[in-house]
C-alpha cells in the first residue's frame, strides 16, 4: 500500500492462506483506517482510528469481542463489549497518556451523530486502546488533542500507511522502530468465501527474540547493534481483528485467543511489562440498537469450520506484525533517543530474510 516495501516484497511469505487485495485489514469489506502523524522532535506520536463500518454504528452494532493475553495495559471500553458482545463506536489506538483524550473526542463524534444519545436512549461506550511511547515521544506533553482524533475518524480509507504513521510514530518493535502493520487472510469454505483482516499497534519485544517464517534474523542482528542499543521489553501490542464470517461472540472469542500463535511465531515470549489486548468484530450480522418486534436471527458457523479462522487470524497477526517492522522508518524524538529502522539494518548488514 502506497508503494511501501512490505514483508512479501523482500520474498517472505507467511503461512499457507492466500491474503486479500491489500493485505490488510480493510479487505474486509466496509473497514476503513484513518491516521494522524505528530512527528516534528520531541512529538512523535499520534492516532489511528478503525471505522468497522460505513454506517451508523451506534444504531448498527456489530458483535464484537475481547481478550487480555497479558494485562500491562489501559485501554478503555472492553468491560461492556465483554459484557454485551457488541461494539458500537469506532475503535481508536493512541499512547498511554492519550487515552482519556480519546474517549473525550470520540464521545464528541457519536454524539454529533447520534442526537438521542443521553436524551431518549443511554449513553455510548468508546473503544480507545493504547502502547506507550514515551522512549521517542514526550508523552506528557499529551500532543495528540480532539482535532486529531476527529481528523483522523474522518479521513479513513480502504489504503492507508504503516511503520511510523499515526499511533505507531513513537512505538518500537523488537528493540527496533515499530508501529502499525496490517495483513489479511482469504478462508475459502463450503458456504463460501470469507475474508479476516489484522492491524497491530506493536510496541513490544526484544531484537534477539526476533524470528522471521521461523529464521533467527534478530539473533544475527543483535552483535552488530546491541552496544548502542539497549534490549529492553517494556511495551505491549494491540491487535485488532476484523471479518466478515458469520460468528457469535462466543466464536469470535476463541478465533481472537489464537492471535498469540502469530505474536510467538514472531519470538514474542509475552513478557511481564507488554499489554497484549486484543480486540475483535464482525461485520456479518448488524445488530440494531432500536429492539425489533421479532427476535434476532445471528448466522454462524459450525465449530468444525473454526480451525481455518484459527490458522488465519494466526498468520494474519504475525505477518502485520512484521509488517509494521519492515516499513518503520527511524526517527529522532525526545532527548535525541531514536531507534533504527529494520530495513536499514538488514540492508546495511547484508541480512537474508530467507
Amino acid at each position: 500500500m502506497f508503494n511501501q516495501k512490505r514483508m512479501r516484497d523482500y520474498g517472505v511469505k507467511i503461512g499457507r492462506l492466500e491474503t486479500g487485495f491489500y493485505n490488510a485489514i480493510t479487505d474486509v469489506d466496509g473497514v476503513t483506517v484513518g491516521h494522524v502523524t505528530l512527528s516534528d522532535q520531541a512529538s512523535q506520536t499520534g492516532v489511528t482510528a478503525i471505522l468497522p463500518h460505513q454506517g451508523n454504528i451506534f444504531k448498527e452494532k456489530l458483535i464484537a469481542s475481547s481478550h487480555v493475553i497479558n494485562g500491562f495495559g489501559k485501554t478503555m471500553g472492553t468491560i461492556q463489549m465483554a459484557e454485551l458482545g457488541t461494539i458500537e463506536t469506532p475503535i481508536l489506538l493512541t499512547n498511554t497518556l492519550n487515552v482519556g483524550t480519546g474517549a473525550d473526542a470520540l464521545i464528541d463524534y457519536m454524539l454529533a451523530r447520534n442526537p438521542e444519545i443521553g436524551r431518549t436512549t443511554g449513553s455510548v461506550n468508546p473503544i480507545v486502546a493504547e502502547c506507550n511511547d514515551m522512549y521517542l515521544n514526550d508523552i506528557r506533553a499529551k500532543f495528540v488533542k480532539p482535532e486529531h482524533i476527529i481528523q483522523a475518524l474522518e479521513n479513513t480509507a480502504s489504503e492507508f500507511k504503516e511503520g511510523t504513521v499515526g499511533a505507531g510514530t513513537g512505538m518500537l518493535c523488537y528493540s527496533l522502530k515499530g508501529g502499525i502493520g496490517s495483513a489479511s487472510r482469504i478462508m475459502e469454505m463450503s458456504h463460501g468465501k470469507y475474508t479476516l483482516g489484522v492491524l497491530v499497534l506493536s510496541n513490544f519485544g526484544i531484537l534477539s527474540d526476533l524470528r522471521i517464517n521461523g529464521k533467527a534474523v534478530g539473533q544475527e542482528l543483535k552483535e552488530a547493534i546491541i552496544r548502542e542499543y539497549k534490549e529492553e521489553d517494556k511495551g505491549s501490542v494491540i491487535v485488532i481483528v476484523a471479518t466478515d464470517l458469520p460468528v457469535s461472540e462466543r466464536q469470535l472469542n476463541r478465533i481472537i485467543k489464537r492471535s498469540v500463535t502469530g505474536l510467538s511465531r514472531t519470538g514474542s515470549i509475552i513478557t511481564n511489562g507488554s499489554g497484549e489486548v486484543i480486540i475483535g468484530f464482525s461485520t456479518a450480522t448488524k445488530i440494531p440498537h432500536e429492539k425489533p418486534a421479532d427476535c434476532l436471527l445471528i448466522s454462524t458457523l459450525h465449530e468444525e469450520d473454526m480451525d481455518t479462522a484459527f490458522r488465519a487470524v494466526g498468520e494474519a497477526t504475525e505477518e502485520a506484525v512484521l509488517n509494521s517492522l519492515v516499513t518503520a522508518e527511524a526517527v529522532v524524538g525526545r532527548d535525541g533517543n531514536t531507534r533504527p529502522a529494520f530495513k536499514g539494518l538488514i540492508e546495511k548488514f547484508n541480512i537474508s530474510l530467507l
